[in-house]
């Protein structure tokens, strides 16, 4: 005769039981961790201060992860499944991000420290009201030069455009191409953007005369101006004063032609995986000594009205941050260009 089945024993299919709650749990929370922010940013960028002081207040663990360009990002968070919770596009590639259902309208009842952002930085073309995003930093493209290596005139997108001798071989150029060829449209005659075919001819033209020129399409300008690896870079402004800091040979360098200004901002995904976190961040870094901070990393300018009376000292006066009078005219604010543009 079979033995019948023996009931089973109620503690062991209770400890069963747990256990398997405890495994299933344990899983959910891995996939949705409490306590977690993924920022997707542009590299060596964030301040670390203030990263730590986000995690001591508040008891989340930031990860960053680092781009290059805007077309890189828009790329990595389009193919979807990126688990970041918060990316930082420049001006004209949120209403792309935005059309594409790519991130989500924020709550402003959730974000207090809204009303910090400066008034000029609040209806802005590309997110009237701020709806979208928040203010990171601001700043302008130019060209930074090591002044040993070069003595002449340091003010033009010639610089990379028809590289001078002393340059050849010796200059980069940064991996973000809109604001490259916003400054080589410049030069070439057109405003930013120009849809007029000359002009994009004689862009198309130069740039490929002048690429075998150049050593290198870098995004890591500081260290290598810093150390003297390159003689000169495309570059923007922050990043050149930083590289100052570090040689004083190397200047910032305002093409007359015309050179770009920019803004970027901070914006959350739609599938981010921690909003609620994606708030807290995003409403601290609108606490102007919280802006500051990163500006006082970074070294450029931010959008956050307070934030003036706890910048450092020597970032009020650096001619890299504040324009001289005689190069202020020359600045266009950059967007992104349509594809004729481009062509």
């Amino acid at each position: 005769m079979v033995p019948a089945p023996r009931a089973p024993n109620r503690e062991t299919s209770m400890k069963k039981i747990l256990a398997a709650t405890a495994v299933l749990l344990a899983s959910t929370a891995l996939a949705h961790a409490d306590g977690e922010l993924f920022l997707y940013n542009w590299g060596n960028y964030t301040s670390p201060e203030m990263i730590k002081k986000f995690e001591d207040k508040y008891g989340v663990k930031v990860t960053i992860t680092d781009f290059d360009s805007n077309d890189t990002a828009l790329a990595k968070v389009e193919a979807g499944g990126s688990g970041f919770d918060l990316v930082v596009p420049s001006a004209g590639f949120v209403s792309i991000y935005a059309e594409k259902g790519l991130i989500q309208e924020l709550d402003l009842a959730r974000l207090p420290n809204h009303k910090n952002i400066a008034p000029e930085w609040m209806n802005v073309a590309w997110d009237a009201g701020r709806k979208w995003s928040v203010p990171w930093q601001w700043g302008s493209t130019g060209v930074a030069v090591n002044t040993k290596d070069y003595t002449g005139d340091i003010n033009t997108s010639s610089i990379f455009m028809d590289p001078p001798p002393e340059l050849q071989g010796k200059l980069n150029v940064i991996p973000e191409m809109g604001d490259v060829l916003s400054l080589a449209t410049m030069w070439a005659g057109g405003d930013v953007c120009s849809e007029d075919p000359e002009v994009m001819k004689k862009v198309r033209d130069a740039l490929m005369a002048a690429k075998p020129k150049w050593m290198s399409m870098d995004y890591s300008t500081i260290e290598k101006m810093t150390n003297h690896d390159y003689s000169a870079t495309v570059d923007w402004n922050g990043s050149a004063m930083r590289a100052r800091l570090g040689n004083p040979d190397v200047a910032f360098g305002y093409p007359k032609e015309g050179y770009g200004l920019w803004m970027d901002n901070v914006v959350m995904l739609a599938d981010a995986p921690n909003p609620d976190n994606a708030y807290l961040f995003i409403d601290f870094i609108m606490d102007p000594e919280n802006a500051a901070m990163l500006s006082a990393f970074a070294r450029y300018a931010n959008g956050i009205s307070g934030s003036a009376a706890f910048m450092p000292e020597d970032m009020k006066t650096a001619p890299e941050i504040v324009t001289p009078a005689e190069h202020a005219g020359a600045g266009q604010f950059v967007t992104v260009c349509t594809g004729k543009a481009l062509e």
